[in-house]
């Protein structure tokens, strides 16, 4: 089974052929976790604001740029160049780094707040969530780069 995955591992998805190759299946559950962290981060009390705000930059920009990758690459704008496997494989490196930055301070400000306020808050409750999909997002988009790395050296 490696075998047939790896023989179209050479060559860029384009149109509906993203939601059945690897990596590029991944597009759409970094996509829902991204979008879970963006919304689970913006709605709780941002205390202290600057990891937070690190947080939410990481989030906005790994799902927007996801987004706009996933359509280029749905359109076929890459036309089976190598230098858009290396480009798919720099981006998602770069969002793996910054989602696992975002996380370990999303984790820290957590366990900061878990001795201010009750454990049962709404607020901690989200910020645990956020930190889970974080971690998840992190995991996704590190999967993501090691796929993209195998078809990037296919070329």
């Amino acid at each position: 089974m490696m075998e047939s995955n790896t023989a179209t591992m050479g060559n860029l998805p384009r149109g509906i052929g993203i939601c059945t190759t690897i990596p590029d299946i991944l597009y759409l559950p970094e996509l829902v976790f991204g979008g879970l962290v963006w919304i689970l981060v913006a709605c709780t009390l941002v205390v202290p604001a600057n990891p937070q705000a690190w947080v939410m930059f990481v989030s906005l920009f790994c799902f927007s740029m996801t987004f706009i990758w996933m359509v280029l690459f749905f359109c076929g704008m890459h036309n089976n160049r190598g230098s858009w496997a290396a480009a798919d494989l720099a981006y998602h490196a770069i969002a793996a780094f910054f989602y696992l930055s975002a996380s370990v301070a999303l984790a820290k400000v957590t366990l900061e707040i878990k001795e201010t306020i009750p454990l049962n808050s709404r607020n901690y409750k989200l910020d645990i969530s956020a930190v889970v999909f974080s971690y998840v997002a992190t995991l996704l988009y590190f999967i993501h780069t090691i796929f993209s790395a195998i078809r990037w050296k296919s070329f």
